[in-house]
């Protein structure tokens, strides 16, 4: 069963999610994701915005190397593991139901001297936050995780928790509805967004976000 729903017509390239593995090349690695839409749906296929997103940190249009990032909603972990063989010690996050299918991904495509620089965990959005430090991370990543809109209050719960003054998210996404468009309406109420990148072959978006600065008033 998939852990969300997700509209998207089913005559679309729906077949090359049914594949068992999807190959990528990415950081001087091959990449091979294992998929398996049957048992866990949404979050075990590899997604456009994923695979733009992880093209966005290998041309090196934000420091990756040496930084601390978090991958949010991560499923197959395709971004994660990117950002992991580009320098980053990362957190991998998704619900508990993809945990284990994740860390399969992981441990497959990552060396075992950058093993130890990836944790994978537990992340429900707006929900135990507890067990992540305020402010902890350099870089916050999502792809695809702007779709389902009863998220959208503790995504930004989760943003705002996870983010410093100093840290950059970035969001890929296809913006497919207005409920789309409102999020991103949503996300300027507390951060400054920008549109830094876009893929017309895929219709890709990709947003940086950064907290507002607080001035009181003299």
């Amino acid at each position: 069963m998939a852990l969300v729903p997700y509209e998207e017509s089913a005559a679309i390239g729906l077949q090359k999610f049914y594949k068992p593995l999807a190959t990528f090349s990415f950081a001087n690695h091959t990449i091979q994701i294992r998929q398996d839409w049957r048992q866990l749906g949404v979050a075990a296929v590899v997604w456009d915005a994923a695979v733009v997103l992880s093209m966005y940190l290998e041309m090196g249009a934000v420091e990756v190397r040496g930084c601390s990032a978090v991958e949010l909603g991560a499923g197959t972990g395709l971004v994660g593991i990117v950002a992991a063989l580009l320098g980053a010690h990362v957190t991998i996050t998704d619900r508990k139901v993809a945990l284990e299918f994740l860390k399969s991904n992981v441990e497959a495509n990552l060396p075992p001297h950058i093993q130890p620089k990836v944790v994978v965990k537990e992340l429900t959005w707006g929900q135990n936050l507890e067990s992540f430090s305020p402010g902890e991370f350099d870089l916050i990543l999502g792809a695809d995780v702007i779709y389902l809109e009863d998220t959208f209050t503790e995504l930004l719960q989760t943003l705002g928790h996870l983010c410093s003054s100093n840290s950059v998210i970035l969001l890929a996404c296809r913006i497919r509805y207005e409920r789309d468009s409102n999020f991103l309406t949503m996300l300027e109420r507390q951060f400054t967004v920008s549109k830094v990148h876009y893929d017309p072959e895929k219709d890709v978006y990709i947003y940086k976000a950064q907290k507002r600065i607080q001035r009181e008033d003299l």
